[in-house]
């Protein structure tokens, strides 16, 4: 199959890409157009948590598709029961309603504090977020982002989400009056380069949401469903959120995502909230084939032990290149590097011969790792060893 630019400009240009295409997928392997294979530690940025074509989700698809795809929001149906019974029956939650992306889960965590402090809070409706937070593209949720310069592209804001600084606890007390409603942050800041919220900076944030009477929304769209090595990163820190949204990796590489909620806060009335492939049958399946996959026996402590591998990896990289170190929450990860040439190792290891290899560099001088949880020990190791070629090329 033969890569046409001309062709592919029939696309609308939102990004930079790289003149390849890819065409197949498995596990932690991609193939382009040229039958060029691909490492991918990116696996869509935190998407393919059972990596590229995985059985379970093949499997579902294909029985699902063959039995029921979407007979609309307006009706239940089985495999949108079943999730969200094993997600609930999983957390500390009560009630889900299913979306097609975090950004869309996210919307729907904002619109539901809203609607709650109409209800308890005279109309509170501010939402306190943090620097370099990041929580989506639509209007309402890149205001709710601290992502740098995010407030001058679609000008103006959405209203009503003052920035606090994470893991400093008096730069939130310090935005709360009498219209704050909620506190919403990402366990672990990933587009902001891989910076983890401190368990005792979350329990002390619980504490004072509850004393003040706010809500908490954790956004666990990349950090949920395995990621950071539990099956939710709230639990690392032993509280209850009031609410929590998911996306990525709950569908394992199809657009599902969910919204979920303490029966307390669950205050929508009919038309409130809706969408026209809101847990449809078909993706619903696949969630349900993904929950089940994470949380068999062995699964986690996998992810853990892939996790001590590649950060331990990761700093011996680190004390041999005189890097700054590494930081995340398990197969979430960041090379913190000395010098600005993040662009340059990504390039450079996309395009080494006979094999390229996928990584993704959030700021220049840092890495991010993102790879399927169900990574082999031999792949982190290919990684490893892989990296340490690019870098002495790069640098000598």
């Amino acid at each position: 199959m033969k890569f046409s630019q001309t062709d592919a400009n029939a696309l609308m240009e939102i990004t930079s890409r790289p003149e390849l295409m890819f065409v197949r997928g498995s596990g932690s392997w991609l193939e382009d157009n040229n039958g060029k294979r691909y490492l991918d530690f990116i696996q869509g940025w935190a998407v393919n948590c059972l990596g590229h074509c995985p059985a379970p989700v093949v499997k579902a698809v294909n029985e699902q598709a063959a039995k029921l795809i979407n007979p609309s929001p307006a009706f239940y149906n089985q495999p949108s029961i079943e999730l969200a019974t094993r997600l609930a029956g999983a957390s500390c939650f009560d009630r889900i309603f299913f979306a097609n992306s975090g950004a869309e889960a996210n919307e729907g965590a904002i619109k539901l504090a809203r609607k709650w402090g109409q209800i308890n809070r005279k109309g509170a409706y501010k939402i306190i977020t943090f620097d370099h937070s990041f929580h989506g593209r639509t209007l309402a949720t890149m205001s709710a982002s601290g992502k740098p310069g995010w407030d001058k592209i679609f000008a103006p804001q959405v209203d009503g989400f003052p920035k606090a600084d994470l893991n400093d606890l008096d730069s939130v007390r310090a935005l709360i009056d009498d219209q704050t409603v909620a506190v919403m942050l990402e366990p672990v800041q990933g587009e902001g380069g891989v910076i983890p919220a401190t368990a005792e900076f979350l329990r002390e944030l619980r504490r004072l949401t509850q004393e003040r009477g706010l809500l908490l929304i954790v956004d666990e769209v990349q950090t949920g469903m395995g990621r950071t090595g539990k099956l939710f990163a709230y639990e690392h820190a032993g509280i209850e959120p009031d609410i929590m949204t998911l996306g990525k990796g709950i569908g394992a590489g199809v657009p599902l995502a969910a919204l979920c909620a303490r029966e307390a806060v669950s205050c929508f009335k009919h038309g409130d909230q809706g969408g026209t492939y809101n847990g449809n049958p078909l993706m619903t399946a696949v969630g349900v084939a993904v929950f089940d996959t994470l949380t068999a026996p062995g699964f986690m402590e996998s992810v853990n032990a892939r996790a001590d591998q590649l950060s331990r990896g990761l700093n011996e990289l680190s004390a041999k290149w005189g890097m700054k170190g590494e930081r995340g929450q398990g197969l979430l990860r960041a090379l913190i590097m000395d010098r600005d040439d993040g662009t340059a190792i990504v390039d450079a290891a996309r395009e080494a011969l006979p094999e390229g290899m996928l990584l993704n560099s959030p700021r220049p001088n840092l890495l991010r790792f993102m790879p399927a949880l169900n990574v082999s020990a031999d792949e982190v190791a290919q990684m490893l060893q892989r990296l340490d070629a690019v870098i002495k090329q790069l640098r000598g």
